[in-house]
């Protein structure tokens, strides 16, 4: 019962990162079919954001001294804030475009995130102490789990119950989800295209910034590349789950989790290295049995 217990905390923690990733994804392709490849470099720009260069160059002053109270809302608000600027600087001026014209868009603004934090730290990776008493374990019905995979989770839940029901309670969230349903329709309805679209925005940076500090707690370490695997699972998680469906990408993020973390345990030994091509072989054979994804949309979505 303690390793079922053990191995149910460890699927659901990962599932979660993983949710909240495909999430972002999801949002942004349901106003404006872009799938944003720059998701994973606004993950690694949060978290440097921990780290600010001073004035003198070789020196950085680390704001994740700041409490809690105060340096989760600010990490926060510069995830959406990034967002919301990359949308108004670059994707604005492509909303007319095609898909793959955007997308191609989405990876050349990653570039220059990437490489823009590499010009002020570096390509090494930097150790940071960032909450290391939640690593600490305690015991729920006998089993030792990490209390960050606990707040993980219920950071997940709660965040999922809070956009479900800002999605479905609020003037703002029926704007986002008629216009996910059918863009042109909801503008000739009178929704205004640029609140919701920078709102949509504003929230996949938000989640991008909760993944990056949920990941620095768990590593302890800052690195330009460590929001691309995340991203590169969300993108499938949202495939997976059907492109457009906020509930599929959440639940295909859950599953693809589980399944990583029940690799891991019942592989042999020597065939653990190869978890991932079986978690992506499983994702290959899920496509040819549902091209559209698990939970597509019946309704066609459109865009102008």
């Amino acid at each position: 019962m303690t390793a079922v217990l053990q191995i149910l905390f460890d699927a659901l923690s990962l599932g979660s990162l993983y949710a909240l990733g495909a999430l972002g994804i999801a949002l942004i392709f349901g106003v404006m079919r872009l799938v944003n490849f720059a998701h994973g470099d606004y993950i690694a720009f949060c978290v440097f954001a921990l780290l600010w260069p001073s004035i003198d160059a070789a020196a950085i002053v680390f704001i994740g001294k700041l409490p809690s109270l105060i340096l989760i809302p600010l990490v926060i608000a510069i995830g959406a804030g990034l967002s919301v600027l990359s949308e108004i600087v670059v994707f604005r001026r492509f909303r007319n475009a095609n898909p793959a014209t955007m997308m191609i868009a989405s990876f050349a603004l990653g570039f220059v995130i990437r490489y823009f934090l590499l010009m002020l730290y570096s390509s090494r990776p930097k150790s940071i102490d960032l909450w290391s008493n939640l690593s600490l374990p305690i015991e729920i019905f006998g089993a030792r789990i990490p209390l960050l995979q606990v707040i993980t989770i219920c950071t997940t839940i709660v965040v999922l119950l809070a956009l479900t029901a800002f999605l479905k309670r609020t003037r703002f969230g029926l704007e986002m989800r008629a216009a996910a349903e059918n863009f042109t329709m909801a503008r000739m309805l009178g929704v205004r295209a640029n609140n919701v679209i920078m709102l949509a925005f504003a929230l996949s940076g938000a989640l991008a910034a909760a993944i990056g500090l949920i990941l620095v707690t768990q590593t302890g370490t800052v690195d330009i590349q460590m929001g691309v695997s995340v991203m590169l699972v969300a993108f499938i998680a949202t495939v997976i789950g059907g492109l457009g469906s906020l509930t599929g990408a959440v639940i295909a993020g859950f599953l693809i989790g589980g399944a990583t973390v029940l690799m891991q345990v019942i592989l042999p030994v020597d065939a653990r290295p190869f978890r991932d091509a079986f978690v992506y072989a499983a994702v290959i054979v899920t496509l040819i049995w549902r091209p559209n994804g698990l939970f597509a949309p019946k309704s066609a979505k459109q865009r102008v």
